[in-house]
């Protein structure tokens, strides 16, 4: 009996200790539960959403790293609606049959690099030669209205190359490709020789013709840039061909880094020559000089060696084509002629401001120098669309090269828009950089501000609409109608208010304006025809 006690107590006390034991396991286990369930209950959710093939979830944590999370997941949220936006509309806009948005940008972006560069360099080696005085800035800006009469001719028919090197590529023939660009850069070289020595011989004549009004050291000045100018006018005449077969074929990288290579060569020796050696005007012209030598070998030696599409050999250069020359003048001439009495109207329009005095030649030097700033985008897209509706023309879809056509005026006003409105701000630094004498100030920001409201309206229809034109085969009609705005409105128009109505130069820079706008009517009127793409080249 005794032992049966002894183990019933035992028993109770083995049972006591094995509850007491469970128990404390039990408060154990409630704690912590307790504890883990306090945890959870404060993460909240906050963001539990579908975007795309994303679902993200983030829960509010009180330390630093959950809340970087949170921001670095909206900020991926966001980055992916604006892609999925961004596709959208290059897919709507810049996309077609013949090529996608990716090859436009691809072409565009290299040409956008090269006008920034080229414009930016052409911006600051005039406020460089402002430091040599009045005179020398007059006499630069004088001659580059003649320069740029007579480059843009050789350029014209370096861009008769470019268009039908495009529309042999849209079909495929390499081999044409290859003869078409060697005979354009003959063609171009050869005439821009004889236009060198032709003006070199009579520089004196031609000063005194445009410019005799001109002060004497205004007119010295003139002579040695003009005389140094055309030295290099065969340099830049090959290089300028060579860039026109790259871009016909849609390689505009190197187009890139060649005229990079030219431009900051320039940029250099100018500064080297005008600010440390301060040689005005003669060390401007050698800079320019040996900017441009450098530039022709470093292109002809490109295509030589490093080329695969444009196969450039010396001695099919020398032997010409005249049945494939034929098709390069069909548009180059045309389109050449226009670039003579185009060019020719804005040089006579020069004329008139050297009437009016230095310092008005000095005002448009200074504005015309800003307002390139303003055209950097819509200049790289007047030259891109040449390429792209070439191409597409080559493929004979003309539904693309209206749709590109339309797509590039929009974008080319936008970009105005948004350039104005960021350098405008900056206009007096930019003074600054040009100190000019402070009477004069007010009318530039006056032609400026005239310049930023009137290009985004009407400079894309009546530069990018003609380009497009062009690339088509239409350069007939496109030089014609350029001449007859040019003449009948600017040249007219500027005399009238510049000189007979005594507004000076910005009644000459109104009519320029207003000339962009009728030039743009005709253009845009052409294009909603048929006539425009019914030229066949090859």
């Amino acid at each position: 009996m005794e032992m049966k006690r002894q183990k019933l107590n035992s028993y109770r006390w083995k049972n006591t200790v094995f509850q007491a034991s469970f128990g404390l396991l039990a408060l154990v286990f409630r704690v912590t539960c307790y504890s883990q369930n306090r945890k959870f209950r404060q993460a909240k959710k906050l963001y539990s959403f579908y975007q795309g093939d994303i679902i993200w979830v983030a829960f509010k944590r009180t330390d630093e790293k959950a809340r970087k999370m949170k921001k670095r997941g909206l900020m991926e949220i966001k980055a992916v609606k604006l892609k999925q936006k961004s596709t959208f509309y290059l897919n709507r806009y810049l996309t077609g049959d013949s090529i996608d948005y990716r090859e436009v940008i691809g072409i565009i972006i290299p040409i956008l690099v090269d006008q920034t560069f080229l414009i930016l360099m052409s911006f600051l080696n005039t406020a460089m030669i402002s430091s040599a005085g009045v005179s020398a800035v007059s006499a630069v800006n004088m001659v580059d209205s003649l320069n740029i009469f007579l480059v843009n001719v050789f350029i014209a028919i370096a861009t008769g190359g470019t268009v039908i090197v495009a529309q042999y590529k849209g079909i495929g023939n390499k081999e044409m490709v290859s003869k078409t660009a060697t005979q354009a850069i003959s063609a171009v070289a050869i005439f821009s020789v004889v236009l060198a020595v032709f003006v070199i011989v009579f520089n004196t004549p031609t000063l005194n013709l445009l410019f005799g009004k001109a002060d004497a050291a205004v007119f010295h000045n003139a002579r040695i840039y003009l005389i140094g100018s055309c030295l290099s006018y065969p340099f830049i005449a090959i290089f300028q061909a060579v860039l026109g077969g790259l871009r016909g074929v849609g390689e505009t990288k190197p187009c890139l880094g060649l005229s990079l290579f030219m431009n900051l060569t320039n940029t250099v020796l100018n500064v080297v020559f005008i600010t440390i050696f301060h040689m005005g005007v003669v060390g401007l012209v050698t800079s320019i000089l040996c900017a441009r030598i450098f530039g022709m070998i470093a292109s002809i030696f490109y295509v030589m060696k490093y080329n695969e599409t444009i196969r450039f050999k010396i001695k099919n250069a020398l032997h010409l084509d005249f049945s494939l020359l034929k098709k390069v003048m069909f548009i180059g001439i045309p389109f050449a002629a226009e670039q003579i009495f185009f060019n020719g109207g804005k040089l006579l329009t020069q004329t008139f401001i050297v009437q009016l005095g230095t310092l008005a030649l000095t005002e448009n030097a200074i504005a015309s120098s800003i307002t390139l700033l303003f055209q950097i985008g819509p200049n790289a897209l007047s030259i891109a669309i040449v390429t792209i509706v070439g191409q597409c023309m080559g493929r004979r879809n003309i539904d693309d090269a209206r749709k590109f056509a339309k797509s590039f005026i929009v974008l080319s006003s936008l970009l105005y828009v948004v350039t104005t409105a960021v350098l405008l701000p900056f206009f007096p630094v930019m003074m600054q950089l040009f100190n000019p004498p402070d009477s004069i100030i007010p009318t530039i920001f006056t032609i400026v501000l005239i310049s930023a409201f009137g290009q985004p309206l009407l400079w894309p229809q009546s530069f990018i609409m003609p380009a497009v034109l062009r690339a088509a085969g239409d350069s007939t009609f496109t030089s014609v109608a350029s001449l007859l705005s040019m003449w009948l409105l600017r040249v007219i128009l500027g005399y009238i208010l510049g000189i007979t109505f005594g507004f000076g130069i910005i009644g000459v820079w109104v009519a320029m304006i207003a000339e962009w706008g009728v030039r743009g009517l005709i253009f845009m009127n052409r294009f909603k025809g048929a006539k425009w793409y019914a030229h066949k080249l090859v």
